[in-house]
């Protein structure tokens, strides 16, 4: 009996792998570098992790990138938590990642920010220490590995820009346990010889671990204490170390540094042709403008004895002038004095005696009318008075018939009937004498005198 093949799809086959896979690697740590990194704008993160030997597809999900605390790029090397699987459609197997950390950059980073802020609290960032770079140096120093790109990047910029400046390349080593010391040496030999104008401290990108001779105190310092300007150049445009912010002055990448350092001599060139033009077109300019000047002047120019015979009319106008000028100052003088003489004579004493002497008589004139003026109306205004004076005097009543009758007793003026009682003695006064009398009988107030007599009489 044959036996029946198995045959399988490849739906099933990438089925049971990733089974298989998943049950195997359910959740694992993985290390490695990223590269080609991809962001889709389905917001996953698509790239490989890989080592010296070989590579895994990886893929981290939106939910999962949330968590990150750092941003994920090219070159990193990573540590991460995640699960193996397949993708069927491609039949390719991934590492699906669900926790990741830098590998290693934080201790580094750390220590990079505690001396950076240390250093910069020492002022050893300061500005005002920064020396100026030469704009034409005699000599460059090149500091960087003999072995790499960046030495004949910088040669060749050189060579382009102005190769009669001569290059003195110091090689070191840029990373490992004796880069530092060798850094340091190379500065401090450079300063001991002051052969010199400008130094460049270079190396290529790299990772944080690379850099860490650059991110050094030691190499902070010696950079601080050279007397030869220094401008560092060491990773990529993004990359900053310590380096950079203690020297004179940061260049973003090797090549820029060189670019900055060495002038181009073309540059020179259509310089100094720009100006010597200028200078030309200046001193045409020039010679234009004194030649012009120097025709004015010609034109201007007068014969001697032109000049002098100008000159003696302007003499003899001027002495006319002047002796106008004696005369009409005389002549002013004369009648400044006379109006002084006159004005001394109305001030003379006799003149003011006689003149305050009539003002005087004037004054005892008026003085008098004055007097008798106001003793015709002081003498009118007595008589009016004496008048009304008189008009009220009780005796003048008393003359005209009328009389004032009193009390013996008190002299109280009597004014009505009822302050007196039948057989009081009563005192009338008169125009010329007093009367005493007694009250007979006291009438009523309706009744007259004369019914008082007809009554009796009855």
């Amino acid at each position: 009996m044959i036996e029946q093949r198995r045959v399988y799809t490849v739906s099933e086959i990438n089925d049971q792998i990733k089974v298989l896979l998943e049950k195997a690697f359910p959740l694992i740590w993985i290390i490695g570098e990223v590269s080609n990194f991809r962001k889709p704008v389905s917001g996953h993160y698509y790239f490989t992790l890989k080592d010296a030997h070989s590579q895994i597809a990886a893929v981290m999900f939106r939910p999962q990138i949330r968590n990150l605390q750092f941003d994920l790029e090219d070159g990193q090397r990573i540590v991460g938590l995640g699960r193996i699987s397949v993708y069927e459609p491609r039949g390719a197997y991934q590492v699906i990642l669900e926790y990741l950390e830098p590998k290693g950059i934080g201790a580094l980073q750390i220590a990079f920010e505690q001396l950076k802020a240390r250093l910069a609290s020492e002022g050893l960032f300061d500005e005002d220490r920064k020396k100026i770079i030469p704009s034409f140096p005699s000599v460059v120093s090149v500091i960087t590995s003999p072995d790499g790109a960046v030495v004949h990047d910088i040669i060749r910029i050189a060579a382009r820009r102005f190769p009669s400046i001569p290059i003195e390349i110091v090689p070191v080593k840029v990373q490992g346990d004796t880069a530092i010391n060798d850094i340091e040496n190379a500065l401090m030999l450079l300063n001991a010889r002051m052969s010199s104008d400008v130094i460049i401290l270079a190396r290529g990108g790299g990772s944080l671990e690379d850099m860490q001779a650059f991110n050094s105190e030691r190499v902070a310092r010696a950079i601080s204490a050279s007397q030869i300007p220094v401008v560092s150049a060491v990773g990529h445009e993004t990359d900053f170390t310590i380096a950079d912010f203690a020297a004179d002055l940061r260049a973003p990448t090797p090549s820029a540094a060189a670019e900055l350092v060495f002038p181009s001599r073309y540059e020179l060139s259509r310089q100094c042709a720009e100006l010597t033009q200028k200078l030309f077109a200046g001193i045409r300019q020039m010679m234009a403008h004194l030649k012009t000047m120097l025709m004015e002047n010609v034109r201007t120019l007068v014969h001697p004895r032109q000049r002098i015979q100008d000159g003696r009319i302007r003499l003899d106008d001027l002495a006319g002038r002047l002796s106008n000028a004696a005369a009409l100052r005389v002549q002013r003088q004369r009648e400044y004095l006379e109006r002084q003489r006159s004005a001394l004579l109305s001030a003379s004493p006799a003149v003011r005696i006689r003149k305050y002497h009539g003002i005087l008589e004037q004054n005892r004139l008026n003085l008098l009318n004055y007097i008798k003026i106001a003793q015709s109306e002081v003498s009118a205004a007595f008589r009016e008075v004496q008048a009304r004076l008189q008009t009220l005097n009780p005796q003048a009543i008393l003359s005209r018939g009328y009389s004032i009758t009193r009390k013996v007793t008190d002299a109280t003026v009597i004014r009505s009937p009822r302050n007196v009682v039948a057989g009081e003695e009563l005192e009338i006064l008169l125009a010329d004498g007093t009367l005493i009398c007694r009250v007979e009988r006291i009438l009523p107030d309706d009744k007259t005198i004369a019914e008082y007599i007809v009554t009796r009489n009855r």
